[in-house]
């Protein structure tokens, strides 16, 4: 297998910083940012991230960690834009399902990948 970059850990952490950030500043300057509520827009910074990590790992080939990723994302944007309780609840359901996957995709890729290691002597 060739060589790889693992874009998945640097994508999350920017995510993450990047949400925070939104949510200090919202706490401490401004309510809004543009007219968005601070919560709002960090929300807003999962969902995209989310979605870039499922366009990385569809770009290499690891069709199930897009799927769970995109399954994710649109979960957010259920949450985001639903208009009834039902379209949020829906949203939450697949959240939660998603995250699942890509925790058990996850685990198993490493315990897969650390068996093919040969140990060190």
């Amino acid at each position: 297998m060739a060589d790889t970059v693992d874009l998945q850990d640097p994508v999350v952490g920017a995510g993450l910083l990047l949400a925070v950030g939104v949510v200090v500043y919202g706490a401490v300057v401004s309510d809004t940012i543009a007219g968005i509520e601070a919560t709002v827009a960090a929300t807003w910074v999962f969902a995209v991230t989310f979605a870039v990590l499922a366009g990385i790992h569809a770009n290499v080939g690891q069709y199930d960690l897009a799927l769970g990723h995109g399954g994710a994302a649109v979960g957010w944007l259920f949450v985001l834009l639903g208009t009834s309780g039902l379209q949020v609840i829906l949203g939450v359901v697949l959240l939660v399902l998603s995250g699942s996957y890509i925790a058990i995709r996850t685990v198993r890729r490493r315990s897969d990948s650390s068996e093919d290691r040969p140990e060190a002597e």
